[in-house]
């Protein structure tokens, strides 16, 4: 039966998995040389895909990754090891070299769609704990109903997660070159941890199963 506390429960544990201040500065060291409208452009973007992504777990509950034959863990292990691949990126300035080449188009569509996809939308928000999340409040959800209200439960926070990037793309102002590029590496050695834990956990989940 779909109920307040029920309602609330769901909020919370999405917002704490999806941890909208956390991803915020990651955000920024990921969008490093786009514009405000850009900036805005690639985390409307994302925060649509990673709607999309949840909402269809929350829909469908496990049945996805069981049909393909994937764990949970097996899906935090791949999470990890592409993050950690971004966070590589992050720390040596690679994302950077790679702009400077190509100068004034430096940031083309295709680049912004591709960051919005891989990594902000997916794992970043639609990562694996967001899912596991979504999953396991699927199943406290059963009727049409009640999986509609967790839909609009994930809608509000992906639009509270919206709103967190787009204040964060304000901060760039004050942080300048220098500020940004060691809040680059800084998320960078962060995202990097975040990343092992990702693989840990998938390590001790497929152990575990």
């Amino acid at each position: 039966m779909l109920t307040v506390d029920l309602l609330v429960n769901a909020i919370t544990t999405l917002l704490v998995t999806i941890d909208p201040p956390g991803l915020a500065p990651i955000f920024l060291g990921l969008t490093v040389g786009m514009t405000r409208p850009q900036r805005k452009q690639v985390a409307l973007r994302g925060s649509l895909i990673a709607f999309c992504i949840l909402a269809v777990f929350a829909l469908t509950g496990a049945g996805v990754l069981s049909l393909l034959g994937i764990s949970i863990g097996a899906f935090r292990i791949a999470g990890g090891l592409l993050l950690f691949w971004i966070a590589f990126e992050m720390i040596f300035e690679r994302r950077n070299e790679r702009k400077e080449k190509t100068s004034e188009v430096a940031i083309t569509r295709d680049h912004i769609h591709n960051i919005a996809v891989f990594p902000l939308a997916l794992p970043l928000i639609a990562g694996p704990g967001a899912i596991s999340a979504t999953i396991l409040l699927s199943g406290s959800f059963p009727s049409a109903l009640e999986r509609t209200a967790l839909i609009g439960v994930l809608a509000l926070c992906l639009v509270i997660l919206f709103l967190s990037l787009v204040i964060a793309e304000r901060i760039d102002r004050f942080l300048g070159a220098t500020g940004r590029a060691i809040l680059t590496r800084l998320l960078g050695v962060i995202l990097a941890a975040l990343a092992v834990q990702f693989v840990v956990d998938g390590v001790k989940s497929a152990f575990a199963g």
